[in-house]
Protein backbone atom coordinates (compact mmCIF):
# COMPACT_ATOMS: atom_id res chain seq x y z
CA UNK A 1 0.00 0.00 0.00
CA UNK A 2 1.72 3.63 -0.63
CA UNK A 3 0.06 6.34 1.11
CA UNK A 4 0.87 9.95 -0.48
CA UNK A 5 1.08 12.82 1.68
CA UNK A 6 0.09 16.47 0.60
CA UNK A 7 1.09 19.76 3.04
CA UNK A 8 -1.78 22.15 3.29
CA UNK A 9 -2.23 25.66 4.13
CA UNK A 10 -2.23 25.01 8.15
CA UNK A 11 1.58 24.04 8.83
CA UNK A 12 0.66 22.06 11.72
CA UNK A 13 -1.66 20.04 10.09
CA UNK A 14 -0.53 16.98 6.69
CA UNK A 15 -3.12 15.57 4.74
CA UNK A 16 -2.62 12.06 3.89
CA UNK A 17 -4.12 10.05 1.41
CA UNK A 18 -4.39 5.96 1.39
CA UNK A 19 -5.24 5.56 -2.36
CA UNK A 20 -9.09 4.00 -1.16
CA UNK A 21 -11.78 5.41 0.26
CA UNK A 22 -12.06 6.64 3.76
CA UNK A 23 -15.17 7.78 4.71
CA UNK A 24 -18.46 6.43 2.37
CA UNK A 25 -20.31 9.50 3.40
CA UNK A 26 -19.82 12.90 4.84
CA UNK A 27 -16.84 13.64 7.08
CA UNK A 28 -15.73 13.14 10.62
CA UNK A 29 -13.87 15.59 12.72
CA UNK A 30 -12.31 14.64 16.10
CA UNK A 31 -10.48 17.28 18.41
CA UNK A 32 -9.53 14.47 21.15
CA UNK A 33 -8.90 11.11 21.56
CA UNK A 34 -11.66 10.71 23.76
CA UNK A 35 -14.81 11.76 21.16
CA UNK A 36 -12.98 8.99 18.46
CA UNK A 37 -14.51 6.20 20.12
CA UNK A 38 -16.78 5.63 17.10
CA UNK A 39 -13.47 5.54 15.24
CA UNK A 40 -11.11 2.61 15.55
CA UNK A 41 -8.50 4.38 13.17
CA UNK A 42 -8.89 7.93 14.60
CA UNK A 43 -8.40 6.19 18.15
CA UNK A 44 -5.14 4.43 17.15
CA UNK A 45 -3.84 7.90 15.31
CA UNK A 46 -4.60 9.43 18.53
CA UNK A 47 -1.83 6.74 20.35
CA UNK A 48 0.37 8.71 18.81
CA UNK A 49 2.18 11.23 21.18
CA UNK A 50 1.64 14.24 19.21
CA UNK A 51 -1.41 13.65 17.53
CA UNK A 52 -3.69 16.69 18.41
CA UNK A 53 -7.05 16.48 16.00
CA UNK A 54 -7.79 13.55 13.28
CA UNK A 55 -10.43 14.91 10.04
CA UNK A 56 -11.89 12.14 8.10
CA UNK A 57 -12.67 12.78 4.61
CA UNK A 58 -13.94 11.08 1.86
CA UNK A 59 -10.30 9.39 0.78
CA UNK A 60 -8.23 12.07 2.63
CA UNK A 61 -7.00 11.98 6.78
CA UNK A 62 -5.76 14.84 7.62
CA UNK A 63 -3.97 15.10 10.88
CA UNK A 64 -2.94 18.16 13.18
CA UNK A 65 0.04 17.69 15.83
CA UNK A 66 0.88 19.73 18.57
CA UNK A 67 3.68 22.12 18.75
CA UNK A 68 5.73 20.20 21.06
CA UNK A 69 6.52 17.09 17.93
CA UNK A 70 7.97 17.85 14.45
CA UNK A 71 6.89 16.14 10.95
CA UNK A 72 9.79 13.87 10.73
CA UNK A 73 9.12 12.42 14.00
CA UNK A 74 5.30 12.62 13.69
CA UNK A 75 4.85 10.95 9.60
CA UNK A 76 6.49 7.54 9.74
CA UNK A 77 4.26 6.26 12.63
CA UNK A 78 1.26 8.24 11.22
CA UNK A 79 2.24 6.36 7.81
CA UNK A 80 2.89 3.12 9.40
CA UNK A 81 -0.33 3.31 11.32
CA UNK A 82 -2.58 3.61 8.78
CA UNK A 83 -1.09 1.29 6.68
CA UNK A 84 -1.82 -1.33 9.12
CA UNK A 85 -5.13 -0.29 10.05
CA UNK A 86 -6.18 -0.21 6.14
CA UNK A 87 -4.35 -4.01 5.95
CA UNK A 88 -6.46 -5.08 8.52
CA UNK A 89 -9.47 -4.64 7.14
CA UNK A 90 -10.82 -2.98 10.03
CA UNK A 91 -13.63 -0.44 9.95
CA UNK A 92 -13.18 3.67 9.35
CA UNK A 93 -16.25 4.24 11.63
CA UNK A 94 -18.04 1.80 13.51
CA UNK A 95 -21.68 3.46 13.39
CA UNK A 96 -22.51 5.48 10.51
CA UNK A 97 -23.18 9.37 12.36
CA UNK A 98 -23.02 11.41 9.28
CA UNK A 99 -21.18 14.46 10.10
CA UNK A 100 -23.57 15.82 8.08
CA UNK A 101 -26.78 17.95 9.80
CA UNK A 102 -30.41 16.49 8.76
CA UNK A 103 -31.80 17.86 6.11
CA UNK A 104 -34.84 20.22 7.77
CA UNK A 105 -36.62 22.27 4.92
CA UNK A 106 -34.82 25.37 4.42
CA UNK A 107 -36.00 28.28 3.41
CA UNK A 108 -34.92 29.65 -0.24
CA UNK A 109 -31.56 31.68 1.13
CA UNK A 110 -30.53 28.82 3.16
CA UNK A 111 -30.60 26.32 0.60
CA UNK A 112 -28.70 28.42 -2.04
CA UNK A 113 -25.96 29.28 0.44
CA UNK A 114 -25.63 25.46 0.74
CA UNK A 115 -25.69 24.38 -3.06
CA UNK A 116 -22.90 26.80 -3.35
CA UNK A 117 -20.61 25.60 -0.39
CA UNK A 118 -21.79 22.38 -1.89
CA UNK A 119 -20.56 22.97 -5.51
CA UNK A 120 -17.78 25.62 -5.15
CA UNK A 121 -16.03 25.83 -1.66
CA UNK A 122 -16.45 22.46 0.02
CA UNK A 123 -14.12 20.56 -3.02
CA UNK A 124 -11.70 23.46 -2.57
CA UNK A 125 -11.21 23.04 0.93
CA UNK A 126 -11.41 19.38 0.76
CA UNK A 127 -8.20 19.50 -1.86
CA UNK A 128 -6.14 21.03 1.05
CA UNK A 129 -7.44 18.26 3.43
CA UNK A 130 -10.57 20.49 5.35
CA UNK A 131 -13.88 21.29 5.86
CA UNK A 132 -16.66 23.68 5.64
CA UNK A 133 -20.12 23.07 7.33
CA UNK A 134 -22.48 25.26 7.40
CA UNK A 135 -24.11 26.11 11.16
CA UNK A 136 -26.92 28.57 10.46
CA UNK A 137 -28.20 32.22 8.75
CA UNK A 138 -29.25 34.67 10.92
CA UNK A 139 -29.58 38.72 10.09
CA UNK A 140 -27.51 38.10 7.28
CA UNK A 141 -24.46 36.59 8.89
CA UNK A 142 -23.75 33.07 7.68
CA UNK A 143 -21.96 30.81 10.09
CA UNK A 144 -19.55 28.29 9.13
CA UNK A 145 -17.41 25.75 11.12
CA UNK A 146 -14.15 24.79 9.56
CA UNK A 147 -13.08 21.24 10.20
CA UNK A 148 -9.50 19.39 9.60
CA UNK A 149 -6.62 21.49 8.29
CA UNK A 150 -9.19 24.50 7.84
CA UNK A 151 -9.51 24.42 11.86
CA UNK A 152 -6.75 26.80 13.19
CA UNK A 153 -5.20 27.47 9.92
CA UNK A 154 -3.66 30.75 9.61
CA UNK A 155 -4.97 31.48 5.81
CA UNK A 156 -9.03 30.51 7.32
CA UNK A 157 -9.83 33.95 8.32
CA UNK A 158 -8.44 35.22 4.98
CA UNK A 159 -10.48 32.22 2.86
CA UNK A 160 -13.49 33.29 4.92
CA UNK A 161 -13.63 36.92 4.46
CA UNK A 162 -11.93 37.48 0.97
CA UNK A 163 -13.12 34.07 -0.73
CA UNK A 164 -15.74 32.92 0.80
CA UNK A 165 -18.03 35.74 1.94
CA UNK A 166 -17.11 37.32 -1.50
CA UNK A 167 -18.69 34.76 -3.44
CA UNK A 168 -21.95 34.42 -1.34
CA UNK A 169 -22.67 38.01 -1.04
CA UNK A 170 -22.26 37.83 -5.05
CA UNK A 171 -24.76 35.14 -5.76
CA UNK A 172 -27.02 35.55 -2.49
CA UNK A 173 -27.61 39.66 -1.99
CA UNK A 174 -29.33 39.26 1.38
CA UNK A 175 -25.93 37.59 2.79
CA UNK A 176 -23.85 40.63 4.31
CA UNK A 177 -20.93 38.52 6.10
CA UNK A 178 -19.55 35.25 7.05
CA UNK A 179 -18.33 34.63 10.23
CA UNK A 180 -16.54 31.06 11.52
CA UNK A 181 -18.32 29.16 14.71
Amino acid sequence: MFIQTEETPNPATLKFLPGRMVMERGTADFDAADKAVRSPLAESLFRIDGVARIFLGSDFITVTKTDQKDWPVLKPQILGLIMEHFSSNRPVILSDDSASAGADEDDEIVAQIKELLDTRVRPAVAQDGGDIIFHSFEDGVVYLHMQGSCSGCPSSTATLKMGIENMLRHYVPEVVEVRPV
